[in-house]
């Protein structure tokens, strides 16, 4: 019994372990949804995939139509994908139940290029031809909320379009479309860079920067300074208010801690730096929005990676975490588990002589009525025959000899007991009594 008792105690253990190590183990393989080929996003992905890499962790990258379709994609329990770059201000209450914020990790303006003449309100572009950019992209949703906040909606005799990003420009000169909604998480750098630099083609100055951040609380007022896209030509001409939201790094609840740590370790190398609408290390930053900081961001804000994750690499930390994780915990469990088996197996013993005595003070009852009479005393003694022949058969370690002896001389006190019976004294022996005699020897 003991032995089984034994052998379940290590079986569970051991499944404990293997169960935990494994359960535990941080992936190597993590899935971001980016943007389309050419955005700032898909940039900033292929910067976090040679990062990461330098780690051991392979970042597959799949490509989306922009903020609001990665959003989709990470809201979909169907979709293979761990993390992605949405947009301030895409959140809505379905998509926010299983993901979480690793942080903020830059600005993201919204730049609109018109034609014609100087425009300075919003309500300016009612009635024209606009292109707000794909469905799924941050550019696409902006527009129209910020559109309908100045009384710009569906069916006024406004035409919204979505011109391919390599005819963009064209289309514009053309004068095919009046206005065109940019942000870079859906639209290729090159075009808007192209945009800029193209006569007869205006950058839209929003006047109304503060209202807007202070209407819509995930807008941001950002400035682009006169000649800081290039002093020689002069990009641009004066000073340009612009809005948008921040770009945080949105992510499944379930993602692993020491691959938060990695990801959040990439975002400050890739976002850290000075730009046009940030300072050196503004980002990444636990500024939340419409999602809430995950447990595992939050306290990397507060002390940076875990120890094992900046002494070690990320597989040797990895493994010494998991080994921890599990070992304490099954540790925690056996030494009570240990300690209880000394005390299981005293029981054990005990209760194979114990178990006698129950027998034994029965018998003495029987045999101290008095209408007791010599053959029923002789059928007692045979019965007390019986149980000394089955006490002398019971094997027990050395450290419970006490016991063991202890009992036999009970039997024996039972014995001399019924034999002094002045009834029962003329009874002539029998071949067990013999017998019995010599099994009062003792034995090891």
């Amino acid at each position: 019994m003991l032995s089984v008792t034994l052998v379940l105690i290590v079986s569970l253990a051991v499944s404990l372990v293997a169960f935990g190590f494994f359960e535990t183990a941080a992936p190597n393989t993590l899935t971001i949804t980016s943007g389309p080929e050419g955005s700032a996003f898909a940039r900033n992905a292929e910067q976090y995939k040679k990062i990461l890499a330098k780690q051991g962790v392979t970042l597959k990258i799949l490509p989306s139509d922009g903020s609001r379709d990665n959003l989709g994609k990470l809201a979909n329990p169907k979709v293979a994908v761990d993390v992605g770059f949405v947009l301030g201000g895409e959140a809505n209450s379905t998509a926010a139940e299983n993901l979480v914020s690793l942080g903020s990790v830059s600005y993201q303006p919204l730049m609109i290029f018109y034609r014609g003449q100087p425009k300075h309100l919003l309500s300016d572009f009612k009635g024209l031809r606009i292109d707000i950019g794909p469905d799924g992209s941050g550019s696409n949703s902006l527009a129209h909320t910020l559109l309908a906040s100045n009384g710009i909606k569906p069916g006024d005799g406004t035409t919204y379009l979505d011109t391919l990003s390599d005819d963009t420009v064209g289309a514009l000169s053309e004068g095919r479309i009046d206005a065109f909604f940019a942000m870079s998480d859906s639209t290729p750098t090159a075009v808007i860079r192209q945009l800029l630099r193209t006569p007869d083609i205006h950058l839209f100055n929003v006047t109304q920067a503060d209202g807007y951040a202070r209407r819509f609380t995930y807008l941001n007022k950002l400035q682009l300074p006169k000649g800081s896209l290039d002093f020689g030509e002069d990009i641009p001409s004066e000073d340009v208010q612009l809005i948008g939201p921040t770009v945080e790094l949105i992510a499944r609840d379930s993602l692993h801690p020491a691959l938060s740590d990695l990801l959040l370790e990439a975002a400050r190398e890739v976002h850290g730096k000075p730009g046009l609408y940030k300072k050196r290390g503004e980002f990444p930053a636990p500024l939340e929005h419409e999602f809430r900081i995950s447990p595992d961001a939050t306290r990397y804000y507060a002390s940076g990676k875990g120890f094992l994750y900046r002494t070690f690499p990320f597989w040797i930390a990895s493994l010494i975490a998991r080994i921890v994780a599990v070992v304490v915990p099954v540790v925690l469990v056996l030494i009570p588990a240990i300690k209880i088996v000394p005390a299981l197996y005293r029981w054990r013993m005990t209760s194979r002589i114990y178990r006698w005595y129950g027998a034994l003070q029965r018998l003495e009852r029987d045999a101290l009525n008095p209408s007791v009479d010599a053959m029923r005393r002789e059928e007692l003694v045979r019965h007390l025959d019986h149980i000394e022949n089955a006490v002398v058969k019971i094997v027990v370690p050395p450290a419970f000899g006490d016991l063991f002896y202890g009992l036999r001389g009970h039997i024996s006190a039972v014995r001399a007991s019924l034999l002094a019976e002045p009834s029962f004294l003329s009874i002539p022996p029998t071949a067990n009594d013999h017998v019995k005699d010599a099994d009062t020897r003792p034995t090891r």
